[in-house]
């Protein structure tokens, strides 16, 4: 990798694979420009790989993959990951999903989280593509969690290093239903859901496995309570994490065109939708690369 700071960290500039590197923020974030993701070459998908890991999350301008190549590029970094909800229902294949706002539907992922927390393996990476974009809002934002974790005190740091978060699906099944006819159909995928993903216990601070830095592993609404703590003790840690990762300092955020492609590494960031373009209509389509069990080293 060219173009390194003094402690080997990728810089702005033009790398060694001809990778036109842009940071979008102090904290996390980087343009990449005069990269052909159509024909990425193994030394490409490990450049690309490594500024990801560095970046947390990068972003591809005028993309404008179609969602077959969208899936080939996505299998580049690992194994898809087919959705809990859609696994239930018999799909077997991965594919792209597309998730619209409009006015029949109003967005709802306006909150600080990262992906399916409520599996043993949540995932790796995302990857989302905008297909329609509203004229004014609907950004998104993202939020490093390695920055996060180094922000707190030495003291907070040693506290949390070795706590555990039970996380379930409750919150997932609540948004899910609102969406839904009441009825038996969606009751049972409901009280499906919950017997084949019962609560599962993560570290309240994750090591990432590919750069070894630690980070905290927040995810909204999916966490329950810390383990072996009273109530509130638990929900007063948990409420100033939440608050801890809402600092502008620590996040980015990106205004959307038609075609543009953005990969984040899920195991080190959060994200949320700025949910401020309703009733316009939003359409993005997501695809994600499966994970491993999380998990912390000190």
């Amino acid at each position: 990798m060219g173009l390194l700071t003094l402690d080997g960290a990728p810089r702005e500039g033009i790398d060694d694979h001809g990778i036109d590197v842009r940071p979008v923020a102090g904290a996390l974030g980087a343009e990449l420009h005069g990269v052909d993701l159509r024909n990425l070459d193994a030394q490409g998908v490990a450049a690309v790989r490594d500024l990801l890991h560095h970046y947390e999350v990068i972003f591809f301008p005028g993309a404008d993959l179609s969602d077959f190549e969208q899936l080939q590029l996505a299998r580049r970094f690992g194994e898809l990951n087919i959705f809990p909800v859609a696994r239930l229902r018999g799909v077997t294949e991965p594919c792209c999903t597309v998730i619209t706002d409009g006015p029949d539907s109003p967005p709802e992922a306006d909150d600080w989280h990262t992906d399916v927390t409520w599996i043993a393996e949540p995932p790796n990476y995302a990857l989302l593509s905008a297909q329609v974009i509203p004229r004014r809002g609907g950004d998104t934002l993202w939020a490093s969690m390695t920055a996060a974790y180094e922000a707190l005190s030495p003291v907070m740091r040693r506290m949390i290093d070795d706590l555990d978060v039970v996380h379930d699906n409750t919150e997932f099944i609540r948004a899910m239903l609102r969406k839904m006819p009441d009825g038996p159909p969606a009751r049972s995928l409901a009280d499906a859901l919950r017997e084949a993903f019962p609560p599962v216990t993560h570290p309240l601070v994750r090591t990432h496995p590919d750069t070894g830095r630690q980070a905290l592993f927040i995810a909204g609404g999916f966490m329950r309570y810390v383990e072996g703590m009273r109530e509130a003790e638990s929900d007063n840690l948990l409420g100033f994490l939440r608050r801890h990762i809402e600092n502008a300092a620590l996040q980015c955020r990106w205004r959307w065109s038609p075609g543009d492609l953005a990969i984040w590494d899920e195991r080190s960031t959060n994200h949320r939708s700025a949910a401020d373009h309703f009733p316009q209509e939003r359409s993005i389509r997501r695809v994600e690369v499966s994970g491993e069990r999380p998990y912390h080293r000190a």
